[in-house]
């Protein structure tokens, strides 16, 4: 099985280290940056540099980069692709690539299929990556709509390989909308909570929650504009219904409303109950 993995970031990286534990698996590997290149190789995550000559010999494609920059490899790259590739992939929103995907897909005959690992750390880089980051995790994807029950259940055999406990299928505009409040909504506030001034002085007082809230703070804020951006409908409702809450807290503490307060709160320990 050869596997082309292209961008060898957090994500793409483990994707390449995760497959060349797979028997028989032969990885080529791509990326914009040669340095990142040619640690991959030392650390054996690949075997081989990708390149428009080899990419057609590759059955399973796999992109782990930026949305534009996976748009411009798609433009880039599919002529060379074989027909009976399958191509997916691995951004945060699924609407824009997808469409690009899907017509590139439609014009050079592959297979297109967005996805989206439920996987990753607050850290970015080849570095960071690891071959266990996708143990246990499930992968979104998203399909054209005719596409076979036969050809799901290969690629989920090639997943479950690397790690992956299940497939989740979504359309692009589901994915988009869930993903906008269970992901994107999340570094948001996290991003925006460590811009209090005591977050300069919170050592000795911070613990788990802390802990929690803040951990997804730290990003990579060029892949993070272009997903939020290309996002924007969804993530800004999530954004102005979560001002819309977090104000009525404020005003019931102002006005010194206990019953108010006891309500909101007791509301949302409840809600969270139901959900898991």
């Amino acid at each position: 099985m050869k596997i082309a993995v292209i961008g060898m970031g957090l994500i793409g990286g483990s994707l390449a280290k995760a497959f060349m534990n797979v028997k028989d698996a032969e990885v080529f590997g791509y990326d914009l940056d040669n340095v990142t290149v040619a640690r991959a190789k030392l650390e054996n995550a690949m075997n081989h540099s990708l390149t428009k000559e080899n990419i057609g010999q590759c059955e399973y494609i796999f992109i782990a980069l930026y949305p534009k920059a996976t748009e411009g490899f798609l433009e880039e790259f599919s002529p060379f692709i074989s027909k009976n590739a399958t191509v997916i992939d691995c951004g945060g929103t699924k609407r824009e690539i997808c469409s690009k995907g899907f017509q590139m897909s439609e014009k050079y005959g592959f297979c297109f299929m967005g996805g989206h690992p439920m996987a990753g750390t607050q850290f970015s880089g080849f570095k960071y990556s690891r071959a266990s980051m996708f143990q246990n995790a499930s992968m979104i994807l998203v399909p054209k709509k005719d596409e076979t029950i036969e050809t799901l259940e290969r690629i989920k055999k090639v997943l479950v390989a690397i790690g992956f406990k299940s497939v989740t299928v979504s359309s692009a505009e589901e994915h988009d909308r869930i993903i906008a409040y269970t992901s994107q909504l999340a570094h948001v506030v996290s991003n925006a909570y460590v811009k209090s001034p005591n977050s300069r002085v919170h050592k000795g007082f911070s613990a788990g929650s802390y802990k929690d809230l803040t951990r997804v703070a730290k990003l990579n804020p060029g892949m993070w504009t272009e997903l939020f951006m290309e996002n924007g409908d969804n993530l800004t409702f999530e954004i102005d219904n979560i001002i819309a809450e977090l104000q009525k807290y404020s005003d019931a503490i102002k006005a010194g409303d206990k019953e108010k307060l006891y309500n909101l709160l007791d509301e949302g320990s409840k809600i969270k109950e139901s959900i898991g």
